[in-house]
């Protein structure tokens, strides 16, 4: 290993590189000794190569005879690899290289425990975009937030009362790898009927894709949830569901607070 000690940061493109590429990612970018990166179009990619000094694409290691995981493990190991050496290494991801990123957080985490310096900075991700293009405030009703095969095989919390975001909805019970981004849906009545349990057939969801291009605008296809079965989908594909009720008051909470201001 060199004299000199490594170090990763991690940092992301956004959704739309040009004018989502925060400053401080593009300084690391140029500062890096070596940058190893996955994006997802060739805007992105043409502008990493024109900034870094060596740059180095991760996507060379995704196969459609392996499981995405298996792909994950091989990124972080290249990643380490040269920090071990010694590098200040940046690595580069699309949108915000923390949300549904299971590479970013596993090299900096490993990173870490073998006594370097690593770091993560935020980008934008597709959750911010939706907010953006279909005009949704998280903080009105609430939002819970969850990748659509972990929803379906998990009891997670589901209040019709808040709004969801299903994360890779288009990939829902799949953990190969597809190079066209089209993946066979098979297990998706299976998710709308569990979704039926809280939400009538006729409840109006927005399945969304983010723009990713300048000058582009966003996907947004807004159908009743009994529909979904047959929405044109894909890898990057996110369902919105709004909430379908109100919250009611609670009353022994309400009743707390005016005792408590009754007594100030």
């Amino acid at each position: 290993m060199s004299d000199k000690k490594g170090q990763l940061v991690v940092v992301g493109t956004g959704l739309r590189t040009v004018g989502q590429m925060t400053v401080e990612a593009i300084a690391w970018i140029k500062r890096a000794d070596v940058v190893l990166y996955v994006v997802g179009d060739p805007v992105a990619e043409e502008m990493i190569h024109s900034l870094g000094k060596e740059v180095i694409s991760l996507q060379t290691l995704y196969s459609e005879s392996k499981r995405r995981i298996d792909t994950y493990d091989g990124m972080v190991e290249e990643i380490l690899r040269h920090v071990r050496d010694g590098k200040t290494v940046c690595g580069v991801f699309y949108g915000h290289p923390g949300v549904f990123v299971y590479p970013s957080h596993i090299a900096v985490a490993q990173a870490k425990a073998e006594g370097f310096e690593a770091v993560m900075l935020p980008g934008i991700s597709a959750e911010d975009c939706l907010f953006a293009d279909l005009g949704v405030d998280p903080a009105t009703t609430g939002c819970s937030s969850y990748e659509a095969t972990d929803f379906l095989f998990h009891k997670r919390p589901c209040d019709p009362a808040s709004s969801m975001v299903l994360w890779q909805i288009g990939i829902l019970g799949n953990e190969g790898y597809n190079q066209g981004g089209q993946y066979d849906t098979p297990m998706m009545p299976l998710l709308v009927a569990k979704l039926r349990m809280f939400y009538p057939p006729g409840h109006e969801v927005s399945v969304y894709e983010a723009a990713t291009q300048p000058g582009c605008e966003p996907i947004i296809h807004r159908i009743p949830l009994e529909a979904l079965v047959q929405a044109p989908l894909n890898a990057a594909s996110t369902l919105y569901i709004p909430p379908a009720s109100t919250s009611p008051e609670d009353q022994w909470a309400v009743s707390q607070a005016a005792a408590m201001s009754g007594g100030s």
